[in-house]
């Protein structure tokens, strides 16, 4: 209980911003709006006078005032409307504009760990879906809400003068429904963040589901990833049903207060009418006065629900902005212009979930220019130490430490524009070459692109398209096979020009003649740089200055390559046993096929 009250002080208090944040525009969207209805009580009276006044008297000259103000009316009236929703409809989707934007720099500068943690499609939810809401409260509908009340205002004074009994009866049944419609949203507004929960998860398997339909082919797992979206629509359409329930529940019940209103002038403004004590154009005013009052009711029914799912999505794109920034904190921190690129890790321990380390008291020191390779099993820590050193985690305890500081005491943007990577899923952009390989330097020129892409082979393959470098490459750089993937991400981190290079299973897609190409480039891209390489092929490592051999977070051995092989320890087992493999499928490399010959045969 306390939790929803929170929500709701919190969502008001948000709304509340948005809308001090464009008072202006809806001042004045509001004033629009009053000379809008305003033209609409000119007909009512309109209609008065000439059943009182005209027909009776014959008054020609009195008619034909009516009518020209009536058009004048309706002129300013059909006005009014357009200037209306240009001045708020297009505010409205410029604020949206605004929102998504924030919304998108914002996530975009959370940490790495609150992307491990969330689905994709549910952050593009957030930003896209979960703002279009916020149109209600600084476009026309929270105006049309206001000024409907306002209108109702009047009327409802002149209806007291005109008939304070009929009033009173109207009164009651809009109290009545007042009542019954405070009690639905109550029970509506949860619905609403519940479909958009919902919403977003759906989204989000889906995201996922097309970026691996080669492996749900490969599996044959069409009808089991149509069984879990078929689940999470089912899910999503209970919701919406039970909240459409509820919608035309309201206004039905609205439609039934509006046929009350109704039936009540008739018998007891008829009655008035048939005993003289109401004039006949004071009957049909007052019916149309009534319709006034009575407008602001579809209005409450229609806006209402629209705003209560403005503030669901209001809760939720808060609930994502109140998430810390990772460079939060760096208006504090000391700028880093230019470093030399000595790194060194100081007794570093590091855990993803509380009580669990995944890194024990890591120590090493890498000075500038020098490579440092690390090696070990699947999970021993390789992957996490890189991760640590882009500053994309923190340690626990220990530091690290680059040129003699501390890491923490730099600001993230500046510390990261030294670093060139190479990850090991090589992401590509859906792109032409050329504008995947600049991604680290958006305004290097061509002939740079292509000289850091003959470094990495990338050229030898590009030059066989026929659009050369500006050949699309697909979402996820799916046009490219994994090995000129592999080069265009080494390409890219060429053209960085870091200080300090991190090669996480750099070449692991390559063949042999291609590895050994881009060994060769990289021994002359290291010059100068330090360098930190993870590879579980020991053979591209024979030259770093320094071995680091992981197992279970901790660092077990360390060493030139000569050195650890002299250890005959836990790298010798590693290289011996690589060796052993890469000999066997040397010698024998048809065994794999020999079954498949036989059937063939």
């Amino acid at each position: 209980m306390v939790d929803e009250k929170k929500t709701k002080t919190s969502s008001a208090a948000e709304a509340r911003a948005v809308m001090a944040l464009h008072r202006g525009r809806l001042i004045v969207g509001l004033l629009i709006l009053l000379v809008n209805r305003a033209c609409a009580f000119v007909l009512p009276f309109s209609a008065k006078y000439f059943f009182d006044e005209v027909i009776p008297h014959h008054n020609l000259s009195l008619l034909w005032w009516l009518v020209a103000g009536v058009m004048l009316a309706v002129f300013v009236e059909a006005i009014s409307g357009f200037a209306l929703a240009q001045l708020l409809g297009i505010a409205a989707q410029r604020v949206i504009n605004d929102m998504r934007k924030a919304v998108h720099n914002h996530v975009l500068h959370l940490p790495v760990s609150q992307f491990d943690a969330t689905q994709s499609g549910v952050l593009i939810s957030r930003i896209m879906t979960d703002a279009e809401g916020v149109r209600n409260l600084v476009g026309t509908g929270i105006v049309q809400l206001v000024g409907g009340l306002l209108t109702g205002i009047v009327a409802l004074s002149i209806l007291f003068y005109l008939n304070w009994q009929l009033t009173v009866c109207i009164l009651i049944a809009l109290g009545l429904f007042g009542g019954v419609l405070s009690f639905a949203f109550k029970r509506i507004r949860p619905l609403f963040r519940e479909r958009s929960r919902i919403n977003a998860e759906v989204t989000g398997r889906l995201n996922q589901t097309l970026g691996g339909i080669r492996i749900i082919k490969s599996y044959v797992g069409e009808s089991r990833e149509g069984a879990v979206f078929s689940d999470g629509v089912d899910s999503l359409f209970e919701r919406i049903k039970k909240s459409m329930t509820g919608i035309s529940g309201i206004s039905a019940f609205a439609t039934v207060i509006i046929g009350v209103v109704s039936v009540l002038a008739m018998i007891i403004g008829g009655k008035a009418a048939i005993a003289g004590t109401m004039e006949t154009g004071d009957l049909i005013l007052y019916v149309a006065l009534a319709a006034l009052v009575a407008a602001p009711v579809f209005q409450i029914a229609s806006i209402g629900t629209q705003i209560t799912e403005a503030f669901a999505g209001l809760d939720r794109i808060r609930e994502l902005r109140t998430q810390r920034r990772e460079d939060a904190d760096d208006h504090g921190k000391n700028p880093c212009t230019s470093i030399v690129g000595a790194v060194q890790m100081r007794d570093v321990t590091f855990a993803y979930e509380v009580g669990r380390p995944v890194l024990f008291e890591i120590n090493f020191t890498a000075t500038a220019g020098s490579t440092t390779a690390l090696v070990g099993s699947s999970g021993s820590g390789k992957s996490t130490m890189m991760s640590l050193l882009m500053a994309f985690n923190r340690p626990q305890s220990g530091s690290i430490t680059v040129d003699d500081i501390d890491l923490q005491t730099l600001r993230l943007a500046d510390y990261r524009q030294h670093l060139g990577v190479v990850m090991q899923d090589n992401f590509l952009f859906d792109g032409t070459v050329a504008e995947n390989i600049s991604f680290s330097r958006p305004d290097a020129p061509r002939a740079e692109i292509e000289r850091v892409a003959i470094i990495a082979r990338c050229d030898e393959f590009v030059r066989g398209f026929p659009l050369g470098y500006d050949t699309i490459v697909g979402e996820r750089g799916v046009k490219l096979s994994g090995g000129q993937r592999q080069r265009v991400a080494i390409a890219r981190a060429l053209l960085a020009d870091p200080k300090i290079l991190i090669l996480d299973e750099a070449t692991s897609s390559l063949d042999s003649d291609s590895e050994a190409a881009i060994q060769a480039g990289l021994a002359a891209l290291r010059q100068g740089r330090t360098t930190f390489v993870i590879a579980h092929r020991l053979s591209t490592i024979r030259s770093a200055n320094q071995i680091l051999v992981l197992e279970g977070g901790r660092i077990v051995e360390r060493g030139t390559h000569h050195e650890l092989m002299l250890i005959n320890g836990r790298y010798r087992e590693l290289h011996d046993r690589q060796y052993a493999f890469e000999h066997e499928r040397y010698v024998n490399p048809g065994e794999e096929l020999a079954g498949e010959v036989k059937v063939r045969s």
